[in-house]
């Protein structure tokens, strides 16, 4: 299968444009010489032994959940463990790619996986993405005639871009217009419209926010079916992130028998995701001392996982995902050296 081809697929399940801003997603490795895929694995960390795994199976696409280029490089440097994956990934002609908070935002992604692990129940966004179409305005003027009418949107149109118009007639016999005008026609629109002495003087400019993606973005939170105790909590969450031990701090006038309604979840580390939401419960891979200190004092109990713990079981999900957009002749692997750096002992 071509790696374009492949390609198009991980962007349609998480496309890129849900990233944060701040995130390294996408093609972060190209091989120099282009070549069908046929081994694909799947990590969520791409570390040494995670590469040597790779090398060995002749893989040609590595999946990594974390982006191993993350900071803009100025040299490729062998002492660097991060650049020497990049040179050894070039090297074995192995694509690598990464879609970290495409997958986390997007619906039925990394966090709702995630809290399902909890229980069923109402699932809302905490923070909500937006629509990536390019920024627009909404322009209203008046123009005192048919005539005008027809020139001033004659002139408009000769730009080459079409835009969408709405007129009505006013009180005195001439028009109300109403058209949305993109970001980067606007300059050029508003200039057209000050040659003409009615538009110029009655012009409004509105800008339009982008209309939200319903639930894609960071965070979930959900108002569970059925309440459950802290102690239910706990055992769900071991038992669905496959984890022997995860860390606990018990809000304020809780027990492990104290009831929770509502949970809020964040992959990774959720400390500002989470922070102020209202919950019985927070989900998480990490916060910092403060941030959990901050969450008990407001009744809020606190389970982490450790990072890649709260996110490393979605990679099966997707394995099932991609096996069924995929060619049979594109195997695909779940990465056996890729675990957690931390270990409880």
């Amino acid at each position: 299968m071509d790696l374009s081809e492949l390609l198009e697929v991980l962007e349609h399940l998480a496309p890129l444009s849900l990233a944060e801003p701040w995130d390294n997603v996408g093609l972060l490795v190209e091989p120099s010489k282009i070549h069908p895929v046929k081994i694909v694995l799947l990590t969520n960390d791409l570390t040494i032994p995670v590469m040597e795994e790779a090398e060995a199976m002749n893989c040609d696409l590595i999946v990594s959940y974390h982006p191993p280029l993350f900071r803009p490089i100025k040299r490729l440097l062998q002492r660097d463990w991060k650049q020497q994956l990049a040179i050894r990934a070039v090297k074995a002609g192995i694509a690598v790619y990464s879609p970290h908070t495409a997958l986390d935002s997007v619906r039925g992604g990394v966090n709702d996986w995630l809290i399902g692990g909890v229980g069923s129940g109402r699932v809302s966004v905490l923070s909500q993405a937006a629509s990536s179409i390019p920024p627009s305005h909404k322009l209203e003027f008046t123009v005192r005639n048919q005539e005008e009418l027809k020139m001033t949107l004659a002139e408009l149109m000769d730009a080459g871009v079409k835009l969408p118009y709405t007129t009505t007639r006013s009180d005195d016999d001439g028009y109300n217009v109403c058209l949305t005008c993109p970001d980067s026609v606007l300059a050029a629109t508003v200039q057209t419209l000050s040659r003409y002495v009615t538009p110029k003087e009655s012009l409004a400019i509105l800008q339009l926010t982008k209309p939200p993606l319903p639930g894609c973005g960071q965070g979930r939170q959900s108002i569970l079916d059925e309440p459950i105790s802290i102690a239910t909590a706990v055992h769900r969450i071991k038992s669905h992130l496959g984890l022997s031990h995860v860390r606990l701090a018990l809000g304020d006038q809780h027990t492990l028998e104290s009831e929770v309604t509502t949970v809020a979840v964040c992959a990774g580390s959720g400390g500002s995701v989470l922070q102020g939401v209202k919950a019985d419960l927070y989900l998480t891979g990490e916060m910092s001392h403060h941030e959990v200190l901050d969450a008990v004092a407001a009744g809020t109990s606190v389970i982490l996982t450790d990072h890649s713990n709260s996110e490393r079981g979605f990679l099966s999900v997707l394995r099932e995902r991609l096996s069924v957009r995929l060619s049979d002749s594109v195997s695909i692997k779940l990465s056996q050296r890729d675990r957690d750096p931390l270990e409880i002992l």
